[in-house]
């Protein structure tokens, strides 16, 4: 059993953020915009693109201010150091008593020196539904780390391409780790093979378009991109410990193939015999082709995206059974 933590999540989609967690250990409660997790690895931590912060957890009780006041007599929380005490209140929560109040009680049950201007602590609770979650914060997101890495600022640049805090969610959701083998058979301007290196996962990217596999390897030069047919993939059976693709879509798209149907088939075929048994597959694609994956490989997860009024995206999560 690994260290209880308590994860504020970011509210831009209501399943998603859950998933990435996968990548520290199982999750044993959810909430709105909150979840509870058995870590496991907590050196991944810095990885989360769909959290706002994680924080060891201290406790929960139902969200109500007499309750809230006797779990913290009874935690008898000490702080060495100058802390702060802040609340989030989710929107739909049934507490019956301000954020100003709670932060009060914080500070004056918590023992130690309050500093709210320059905190070495943060003592944070999240109130969401008809639970309040308690925990000291231990990390928090900075979202300047991919704003600056936008993909027009790249060497190359195609429309259409992911942004990367959705292409570091889709890493996190795969479980790939550091040091493993990352295939992208369908890779174009290489966003998921920068990104795998950032992680310093061996990430190798494939594309049949000589322009993209150009052009992806100026963007990302840390990585393998070769020129081969997603159809027919050049390497062994269960060679890769993950595969994450955003699959084509659309008349624009060049394809060796009769159809997207038979690409989507054959490709399907080719990535679950490189997937190591046991080990995740990620799939964006903008229709739902669950069944025809699911002739393949067990599908795990699937999740629906809005980006724009014509366009929604699919994130299909499955596996290899051994």
């Amino acid at each position: 059993m690994g260290v209880h933590l308590l994860v504020e999540l970011a509210g831009d989609h209501p399943q998603l953020p859950f998933a990435e967690l996968d990548i520290l250990g199982p999750v044993l409660e959810r909430g709105t915009q909150v979840a509870l997790v058995d870590c496991q690895h907590a050196e991944e931590i810095p990885r989360l693109a769909l959290a706002h912060s994680v924080m060891e957890h201290l406790g929960s009780c139902p969200a109500e201010k007499g309750a809230f006041s006797r779990m913290l007599n009874d935690l008898a929380i000490s702080s060495p150091r100058p802390f702060a005490g802040r609340v989030k209140k989710v929107y739909g929560n049934t507490m019956d008593a301000s954020q100003a109040e709670l932060e009060r009680l914080i500070g004056s049950l918590v023992q130690g020196k309050v500093d709210l201007q320059n905190p070495a602590e943060e003592f944070r609770a999240i109130v969401a539904g008809s639970r309040c979650y308690l925990g000291r914060v231990l990390w928090r997101s900075d979202p300047r780390r991919f704003g600056d890495r936008r993909p027009g600022d790249r060497p190359f640049f195609h429309p259409g391409v992911m942004m990367p805090r959705m292409v570091r969610a889709l890493m996190n959701i795969s479980c790939a780790r550091q040091g493993e083998r990352l295939l992208d058979p369908f890779s174009g301007t290489g966003g998921m093979i920068m990104e795998a290196a950032l992680l310093g996962i061996i990430g190798i990217g494939r594309d049949i378009d000589p322009e993209m596999v150009r052009g992806s390897r100026m963007n990302a030069r840390e990585g393998v991109i070769l020129r081969a047919d997603g159809r027919r993939l050049p390497f062994r059976d269960e060679s890769f410990d993950a595969v994450v693709t955003d699959l084509p879509y659309g008349q624009s798209v060049s394809i060796r193939a009769r159809s997207l149907d038979s690409l989507y088939h054959d490709a399907l075929g080719e990535i679950s015999r490189v997937v190591k048994p046991g080990r995740r597959v990620v799939l964006v694609t903008h229709r739902d082709i669950r069944m025809r994956a699911g002739n393949f490989m067990r599908v795990e997860g699937c999740y629906s995206q809005r980006v724009h009024r014509s366009l929604t995206r699919n994130i299909l999560v499955l596996v290899r059974d051994g």
